[in-house]
């Protein structure tokens, strides 16, 4: 019986409440790309003779970044909006 009063008292988002959620939750993925392309930045220089470890690192942050970018764009769909 109580079961049956929780799904009566759901509370749906507003457009807006879903997006602050959405911006919360993919703000961890934009940080998390940064630190790895930052860390691959600095092993680029302080580790001149493997400068591929460095790179890799580099490159593998971008992919983070390009997954963030289209995620945001299949979920929240800017490029649709007026």
């Amino acid at each position: 019986m109580n079961m049956a009063n929780n799904n009566k008292m759901k509370r749906h988002m507003t457009h807006e409440e879903e997006f602050d959620m959405m911006k919360m939750i993919m703000d961890k993925f934009l940080w998390l790309g940064m630190a790895i392309m930052a860390f691959g930045f600095y092993n680029m220089i302080t580790l001149p003779g493997d400068l591929g470890y460095g790179l890799t690192l580099l490159l593998s942050g971008a992919v983070v970044l390009v997954i963030f970018m289209a995620i945001l764009v299949r979920e929240y769909n800017f490029l649709g909006r007026n």
